[in-house]
């Protein structure tokens, strides 16, 4: 699976204005996107609040006005497509995120774990290049601000624990039955 790189240069998006976001039903509740000019997916995740998602966008990336549309066009078809079965309806989606190298880094290593085949912290500090470093790869699930299309969900700790997530245990125990 080739997923396009998570994260794009962020210098020539400095000081962007404005940003347009939707909502979609889904059955584990309103997903909420954000995107860039690009149509780049700055935020996402399952909350009808926009306000809850603008924190997480990095600074040179956080727009100054957001326009709400009914629909993002091809980005809604693909998040109703996944919620309805199509997994692979994210891989293709472009994603831009901004943080140090390393976060980076493992944000693109995220898009390359399957669906229905998660995996634990420890397994994703290894591929990322960083084995000893499982609170960063921690950090760096943590820190994703484009859930579902960079799919921290995936991971989970040792012994099947689902370890933590921004939009709650139940849609993360949804999101991984979903695609098992």
């Amino acid at each position: 699976m080739n997923a396009p790189t998570a994260v794009r240069s962020a210098k020539r998006h400095i000081g962007a204005t404005t940003a347009d976001f939707a909502t979609v039903e889904t059955p584990i509740g309103p997903f909420t996107a954000v995107v860039d000019a690009d149509g780049a997916v700055i935020a996402s995740g399952w909350t009808a609040e926009v306000g809850e998602l603008t924190p997480v966008i990095h600074p040179t990336l956080r727009p100054a006005e957001l326009r709400q549309r009914d629909s993002l066009g091809e980005l809604t078809r693909v998040i109703t497509a996944y919620h309805e079965g199509d997994l692979a309806a994210i891989d293709a989606v472009p994603v831009r995120q901004q943080s140090g190298e390393f976060l980076m880094h493992a944000w693109d290593v995220l898009r390359k774990v399957p669906a229905g085949a998660p995996i634990t912290y420890t397994e994703y500090a290894a591929i990322s290049g960083r084995p000893d470093a499982t609170r960063a790869a921690a950090n760096a699930c943590a820190r994703n601000a484009a859930a579902l299309f960079v799919p921290c969900h995936r991971i989970y700790r040792i012994g099947g624990a689902l370890g933590g997530f921004r939009w709650g245990l139940p849609v993360k125990r949804w999101l991984l039955d979903h695609e098992a």
